[in-house]
């Protein structure tokens, strides 16, 4: 135990969570510092083209048999999370049933910046995984929030008195592959495995990787303090969520990646990247689908919960958490 809270303390003092704590700090002492949305964007587009080449580079030079059990888990993972926000947040005094399940979308989609987050510290921790773990992203992203959007649907029809009426649910799986997030991943998958990118990608993308990062966690760091006056009008039940379920949703991951470790010798640090994209909310493809799929729900009550709560969660416990004890399960 004293070994683990060693480990979980040095994970704890890495750059990433630095840059993280620092932006809550500035925002919450009243700094006027403003980071422009185009450069936010232009970051967020550029960490998921690294992210999607270097996942498309890995599966290319990989066996896709390696991938198929890790992607079905994925896929499971972000429609159960949807159900699990559904029958428990759900249920709570209170609480729409719009709101709940908009929730279980935004965290069982995945954070862009939360991914990348993990990445380096894997690296730094020298926890070998497979590089194609990062293509996971859409196998739990997408399926996530067109599940929130066809329960919320689905419930609305029932509680309207309109449940003969079909859900379409090929226009809300078109809109969340045209969101920027998932376009910018699945087009660095594309180029990675389709193309030979490796000179731009050694030259460009990897060098700038770590600074970009840098400036995304100052950015996610002011947001979050500055969504905290929007959780504190909504029920606390949505504080109380989003602090536990990044942790259990990771738990989650974690168990299937070790059994699937077992199956077929996924890697312990492959599992850990699948316990952090499970643990993670998404923070730049979800809001969007969500506010326009489901309507009714209260964007300051998902959205607020995970990027207030949520993602300094995910980011602060979880990532220093399943490295902790990945390191353990190897015998370090």
């Amino acid at each position: 135990m004293l070994e683990f809270l060693k480990l979980f303390l040095d994970q704890l003092q890495s750059p990433t969570l630095g840059f993280l704590i620092g932006g809550i700090v500035v925002a919450s002492l009243g700094s006027q510092l403003a980071i422009p949305d185009s450069i936010y964007k232009f970051i967020s587009f550029f960490l998921l083209m690294k992210i999607g080449l270097t996942g498309g580079i890995a599966i290319r030079n990989s066996n896709p048999a390696e991938i198929f059990l890790p992607a079905v888990a994925a896929v499971a993972l972000g429609i159960g999370i949807v159900f699990i926000s559904r029958f428990t947040l759900g249920r709570l005094p209170g609480i729409k049933v719009t709101d709940a399940v908009a929730t279980g979308g935004l965290f069982g989609a995945v954070s862009g910046s939360t991914l990348a987050a993990v990445l380096p510290q894997l690296d730094s921790a020298k926890i070998p995984y497979e590089a194609w773990t990062a293509a996971l992203y859409p196998f739990m992203d997408i399926p996530a929030l067109v599940t929130a959007i066809v329960v919320a649907s689905v419930y609305i029809s029932k509680t309207t008195g309109n449940a003969s009426e079909k859900v379409e649910i090929w226009p809300i799986i078109k809109e969340s592959l045209q969101s920027s997030a998932v376009t910018a991943l699945l087009l660095g998958v594309a180029l990675g495995i389709l193309t030979k990118p490796e000179p731009v990608y050694e030259s460009f993308f990897n060098p700038l990787f770590r600074g970009f990062l840098a400036v995304l966690m100052i950015i996610m760091g002011m947001e979050a303090a500055q969504r905290m006056n929007e959780l504190r009008k909504v029920a606390q039940w949505f504080a109380i969520y989003a602090f536990f379920a990044p942790i259990i949703h990771g738990f989650l991951a974690f168990g299937l990646g070790l059994i699937i470790h077992k199956i077929t010798g996924f890697s312990i640090g492959g599992a850990v990247v699948m316990a952090v994209i499970a643990a993670s909310s998404s923070d730049i493809s979800g809001p969007p689908t969500l506010r326009a799929g489901i309507p009714s729900a209260n964007p300051s009550a998902y959205i607020g919960a995970s990027t207030a709560i949520g993602t300094p969660v995910a980011i602060a416990i979880c990532i220093p958490l399943f490295i902790g004890l990945a390191e353990l399960l190897l015998g370090r």
